[in-house]
């Protein structure tokens, strides 16, 4: 064990493989870096439909597209066309134009596949996948025990957790309702499935899986009327039809609401865009200047309106979707829902506008929870992180957005001790990383901690 924070090589020696839990795009591009660095690695996936692509990049839908440019969605950072040729458009007179594009996310699934088909058959004795659950881990003198739902025990040298996003967590005032009503999966298979042809679907949020949602409704030929309803009744903002050209500037010395202020004089100088994007090699280092009080305030306050601005549409998700709502089929609103019950086929909910005192009433065939991933690992129900949890090998982070790491990743025990041989990457860094649930930037964070983990990150910049 290591002590506090203290940055420096994750000593990893002996034959153990790495054992990586959670295939989605963290956990696989950090398998790919690891082996590419000659580690041994065992990749543990619960769903087999899931490998290499995760919850993201596993729909089905060619209407579900990329929140990101084609540009920057290479998944390796030290080659930023890689996507691009795999596409087949890096080169010629349109390359700029095809760049641009927002391609489908299931285009992209096939991509990170075949990128960990090409390391399976480039080195197979250095990976192994495993389907399975794992659901538990104990830390012993020379690495770790993974205990598998199936009975077998992995020993391995080191355990990185990459689980990505969780389900969104229950309302309790939706808890009693049947599934006949409530999908608390908006992403299960039959949940869009039984709509008449005049049904009302309510979406419980607004943010992106609200959109995907909406969008796929309407690609199955869904004539009904659909409602988005959150507290801010925010729509995600669109991506501009070409990408502004952000210029390097330096780190803003501001904090807090002055921070907002310039943001906001920013972007009254230039496109809102260009001012978000030139944030964003700043981020992490303006998270961690913000002390804890100054943090909670950013997330209370800031976070629904920097998530928006941050994490855009494409151009033809944002079109499809304003015209919708031109057709009166989409009503975005802002407000809470107070009370339901079921009264038949239907839901029949009393909620308050925001800002108002009146309550209103609302009638549905078909609910969706669409409020975004869970963060608090207390309330995911993962068997492993609850068994992490209970062994006091893990805590959340102070805001729970997830695990309490440290600045390389490591996890922190109940103790507030780092664990060189315990690690996670991906959403569940958020606390810690803030940017980690985007593809350019969790690519990154998988390529450092690959490097680290190997100390391949010390030779030749420190003369070995």
């Amino acid at each position: 064990m290591s002590e506090g924070t203290q940055d420096g090589p994750i000593a990893i020696s002996g034959v153990k493989p790495v054992a990586i839990v959670g295939a989605g795009f963290s956990g696989t591009l950090l398998t790919i870096n690891l082996v590419r660095q000659g580690a041994r690695v065992v990749l543990v996936e619960r769903d087999g439909g899931h490998f290499a692509k995760g919850v993201a990049y596993g729909t089905r839908q060619v209407s579900h597209l990329l929140n990101v440019r084609a540009s920057n969605m290479s998944a390796f950072p030290e080659d930023p066309d890689h996507f691009l040729r795999w596409l087949g458009c890096d080169t010629g007179p349109e390359r700029g134009e095809k760049a641009s594009r927002f391609v489908p996310r299931p285009t992209y699934g096939h991509y990170l596949h075949e990128q960990l088909m090409a390391a399976l058959s480039a080195s197979p004795e250095l990976l192994t996948i495993r389907q399975g659950e794992a659901c538990d881990a104990e830390r012993s003198a020379d690495g770790v025990t993974l205990h598998m739902a199936d009975g077998e025990l992995l020993e391995a040298r080191a355990l990185v957790l990459a689980s990505g996003n969780f389900p969104p967590a229950m309302l309790r005032v939706l808890a009693d309702l049947p599934e006949t009503l409530l999908k608390p999966d908006p992403w299960a298979p039959d949940a869009l499935e039984g709509l008449g042809s005049d049904a009302h679907v309510l979406l419980v949020g607004a943010g992106l899986t609200a959109v995907d949602m909406a969008v796929s409704l309407d690609r199955v030929g869904f004539a009904g009327r659909i409602t988005a309803l959150s507290r801010r009744g925010l729509l995600p903002r669109a991506h501009a039809l070409e990408g502004p050209a952000v210029k390097p500037v330096e780190r803003p010395a501001e904090r807090g609401a002055a921070l907002l202020h310039r943001l906001r004089e920013r972007a009254r100088q230039v496109d809102w865009r260009e001012a978000v994007d030139e944030l964003r090699p700043h981020t992490l280092a303006l998270w961690r200047l913000h002390d804890r009080e100054q943090q909670a305030r950013l997330l209370r306050h800031l976070r629904p309106w920097w998530d928006v601005h941050r994490h855009r549409l494409a151009p033809p998700v944002a079109e499809r979707v304003t015209q919708m709502q031109g057709e009166g089929r989409l009503n975005v609103v802002a407000g809470r829902i107070l009370s339901v019950e079921e009264q038949g086929d239907q839901a029949q909910l009393v909620w308050r506008p925001r800002g108002q005192e009146d309550k209103r009433a609302m009638a549905v065939d078909r609910i969706l929870l669409c409020t975004g991933p869970e963060s608090d690992i207390a309330l995911c129900g993962d068997p492993l992180l609850d068994r992490l949890a209970a062994r006091g090998l893990i805590r959340s982070d102070r805001h729970r957005l997830g695990l309490d790491v440290d600045h390389a990743g490591r996890l922190i025990d109940a103790e507030g001790a780092a664990d060189e041989c315990l690690l996670a990457v991906g959403p569940l860094t958020r606390g810690a990383f803030w940017e980690s649930v985007a593809v350019p930037d969790i690519r990154r964070q998988v390529w450092t901690t690959a490097r680290m983990m190997t100390q391949s990150h010390w030779v030749g910049g420190e003369g070995l």
